[in-house]
């Protein structure tokens, strides 16, 4: 019995309700940023536990090491890179007159999260599998990312303080200007 045009096929409709589900759990979970990392962290311990234990899937911790190391560059680094390209829209002042415009990374927060969170949960899945644990000599790939990660960090930093951003919001600031008249009259009785 054939379906008719109007009504979707099941499967399609069970994937667009879960994309739902996951969307709204998703959006649920975007002002809980603590939760979020905290989530994150938990499933990192648990891959580096398995990977551990498991004593193998070098190459694939290499792989998430280095796709990490390239999301870290990217929140790190500012939306309009000035060294490239010039934009009409905001982009960092390069002297003490220019207009204050805001730092917008190239990679948002919450989209980090998602990347790393997914990167860890599709790297502890495929050590389910052993044709994903190619031998290796580990202490060689962890030399090579340790030296990449130092060459890539240094290069990002002299990027920064040439273009004088900090790509962290260090919270509202706080000025320690004059006392209230009614807080010093109370403290000299």
């Amino acid at each position: 019995m054939e379906q008719p045009a109007g009504d979707p096929i099941p499967f399609d409709k069970f994937r667009s309700d879960l994309s739902r589900k996951f969307q709204y759990y998703l959006d649920r979970a975007t002002p809980h940023t603590a939760g979020r990392w905290g989530g994150t962290c938990g499933v990192a311990l648990l891959y580096a536990v398995r990977v551990y234990f498991l004593q193998g899937f070098y190459i694939v911790t290499y792989g998430l090491g280095i796709y990490l190391l390239n999301l870290l560059i990217g929140f790190l680094s500012p939306m309009v890179d000035p060294e490239q390209e010039t934009s009409d829209g905001p982009a960092l002042p390069m002297k003490g007159s220019d207009e204050f415009k805001p730092f917008i990374r190239r990679l948002p927060e919450f989209k980090f999260w998602y990347a790393i969170t997914k990167a860890l949960c599709i790297a502890f899945m495929m050590t389910f599998f052993s044709v994903f644990d190619v031998p290796v000599f580990w202490p060689i790939l962890l030399c090579y990312w340790v030296v990449l990660f130092v060459l890539t960090m240094k290069r990002q930093i002299l990027h920064m303080v040439k273009y004088k951003y900090v790509p962290f919001n260090l919270g509202k600031q706080k000025y320690g200007g004059k006392k209230s008249s009614a807080s010093s009259s109370m403290s000299k009785d």
